[in-house]
């Protein structure tokens, strides 16, 4: 289905009818001037029925032409697929104690790390990928990179922690996107982490030399207020958010999906495991844990992202395909004025070759 994002350019497209009441009007005239001769059925029988046809066909494709390049001055647009301008991709991982329970073969953080590999694999080597670990507090593990055995190599790092922490693990997912915004948030579920729930961006735990600091300042002030953008318009980044669990300590993940909004990053959101839950023993303490599925469909409905659950290691590995699929190939409104455009400039060349062929003239 086509629209057009300059609706009220359409009122050109009155000179169409116009243009061919005009041509007709010129036929009769000639044709008029023509019944003076007097060998005129002469003329009639020499050209034939084919030439009489002929004549019309450049003046037709021209019309054609001439319609399709008033189109494109509307700016057409249409929903369609092409390949995605993503450029970063930043895998958020839960490794709370949780996910060392056996429901989901080996165990749900193997499986979770398998899945994460095949991901990786069938992304586009121009895409750089990221990886966030949070438990009871978040941790950049991995700055996003094109070298893919890097992020193996952290992945096969990841190791289980008390805890869960979901708002720290978008919270520090923004901050690897956007490393001058300021994602301080008040607010913390349990557990004395403040702030951001125990974020680190895994640098070097010194201080800010003064100069770089006081730049830093001077870069935020002359850049001004951060204006909030359209939830799910930032085409370049993206979060992939897996959690077996409910958010026990940190700030709230709704809190923090909304700071994703608010910069267009979509997050989607992979619950694993059961609504029902199960029991897990961890650092010798036996605990229920069960997917919080209704704050991860917030998540990602408030960012324009996809909620997904999986309860099996087959169902993780699907889902990561299916993001996949989704990452690589995106369906969004696109303008297509080029492809009216180049319509219109094959119809005029057509109009003017075949005119020339037969008549030795252009129109």
């Amino acid at each position: 289905m086509v629209s057009f994002f300059w609706m009220d350019m359409l009122w050109l497209l009155a000179v169409v009818p116009l243009l061919v009441a005009t041509y007709f009007f010129l036929l009769r005239r000639k044709k008029k001037l023509a019944l003076r001769y007097a060998n005129l059925s002469m003329v009639k029988q020499v050209m034939g029925a084919g030439a009489t046809f002929r004549r019309h066909v450049p003046p037709l494709l021209f019309l054609i032409a001439l319609t399709l390049m008033i189109a494109a001055v509307a700016r057409p647009a249409a929903v369609i697929t092409l390949p995605s301008q993503r450029s970063t991709v930043i895998l958020a991982m839960d490794v709370s104690g949780s996910m060392l329970a056996t429901d989901v073969e080996p165990d749900r953080l193997q499986a979770a790390k398998a899945a994460a590999k095949s991901f990786i694999e069938e992304q586009p080597r121009d895409v750089r990928i990221g990886v966030v670990a949070f438990a009871a507090s978040a941790l950049l593990v991995q700055a996003p990179t094109f070298v893919r055995e890097d992020l193996f190599a952290a992945i096969d790092r990841l190791a289980t922690q008390r805890a869960t922490a979901v708002g720290s693990g978008i919270l520090v997912s923004l901050k690897t996107l956007f490393p001058d915004g300021d994602f301080e948030m008040s607010g913390n579920r349990g557990g004395g982490f403040g702030g951001a729930g125990g974020m680190n961006m895994g640098g070097g735990m010194g201080g800010v030399p003064l100069g770089d600091a006081q730049k830093k300042d001077a870069e935020k002030d002359k850049a001004g207020p951060f204006q909030p953008v359209p939830a799910g318009s930032n085409g370049t980044s993206v979060i992939i958010l897996l959690t077996d669990g409910q958010a026990t300590t940190g700030p709230d993940p709704i809190e923090a999906a909304k700071k994703s909004a608010e910069r267009g990053v979509r997050i989607f959101t992979v619950g694993l495991g059961s609504t029902e839950g199960t029991v897990v023993n961890f650092g010798g303490r036996s605990s229920r844990v069960q997917l919080d599925e209704e704050t991860m469909q917030k998540i990602a409905d408030s960012t324009r992202g996809s909620y997904y659950r999986a309860s099996t290691a087959g169902e993780l590995k699907s889902i990561y395909k299916s993001l996949n699929s989704q990452l690589i190939m995106e369906t969004k409104k696109t303008e297509i004025t080029a492809f009216f455009c180049a319509a219109a400039a094959v119809f005029a060349i057509l109009a003017a070759g075949l005119s020339l062929l037969w008549f030795n003239r252009i129109l």
